[in-house]
């Protein structure tokens, strides 16, 4: 008689994006991604998930224990899926980051910080108040990955026990820098990210990485890619004690 060999478990995956950019390179990751697994990667369902229609967060709209229409639909996504994978855009060095930091500034006269880490702050550009400024604004996960983050959160956590994968792209680091303050997040939300491998992706150096599309063209980052999906996968399976 044959041995049965029990089938492997379809894990399902839902993609979600923090840049609302159409071109995005972000974006053009996780479309890479859904096309890895359609074709060459057995036993792993990528669905993508669009969180710009989410409101911004307000409790105000939580009626008697109900979410808005949109946002409901968007929990029950999270809720059914097995794992989650993030692109993450690094918060972009334009006009907007002085206007964070002129909030930072204002903030060192309340109490949320250590009289040190004011002093500081204080004089402007001493090593230490320069170090504490910029860890701040450049490990900022974007609003509309947060705002998603936080409305899946409220009770009951639809993150909680769940795995999870982050990968980037964007220039000088590659945006690896908030992928850091997200895995923190995940902590507190009891979501459980892979810790390899990282995939930061430095979207301007040769050879080119993407189209004028934003869609993914360059082989050994597609291969990588694969790596965490791959990773991502055996991670749930464990978590999930299915394998």
């Amino acid at each position: 008689m044959e041995a049965v060999v029990a089938a492997k478990p379809v894990i399902t995956v839902a993609a979600l994006c923090g840049s609302l950019r159409k071109g995005s390179f972000n974006r053009g990751l996780l479309r890479s991604a859904i096309q890895i697994c359609n074709e060459s990667i057995n036993g792993i369902k990528i669905e993508y998930i669009e969180i710009a229609p989410l409101p911004m967060l307000n409790t105000d709209l939580e009626i008697n224990g109900t979410f808005p229409p949109v946002v409901e639909a968007f929990r029950q996504k999270i809720r059914e899926v097995d794992s989650v994978l993030f692109a993450s855009p690094e918060y972009n060095y334009s006009d907007s980051s002085q206007v964070l930091v002129t909030v930072l500034m204002d903030m060192v006269t309340t109490d949320n910080f250590e009289e040190e880490e004011i002093v500081a702050l204080n004089k402007g550009l001493t090593l230490h108040g320069i170090c504490f400024i910029a860890f701040l604004f450049l490990a900022i996960v974007l609003a509309p990955l947060k705002n998603a983050i936080d409305w899946a959160s409220r009770p009951p956590n639809v993150w909680a026990d769940k795995a999870a994968a982050i990968v980037s792209a964007g220039g000088g680091f590659g945006g690896g820098r908030s992928q850091y303050h997200l895995r923190q997040i995940g902590v507190y939300i009891d979501l459980h990210f892979i810790n390899k491998p990282e995939f930061f992706l430095n979207a301007f150096q040769a050879p080119s990485k993407f189209d004028s599309d934003g869609n993914l063209i360059d082989m050994a980052t597609k291969e990588r890619l694969k790596e965490v999906l791959l990773s991502l996968q055996a991670f749930t399976l464990r978590l999930q004690s299915k394998c």
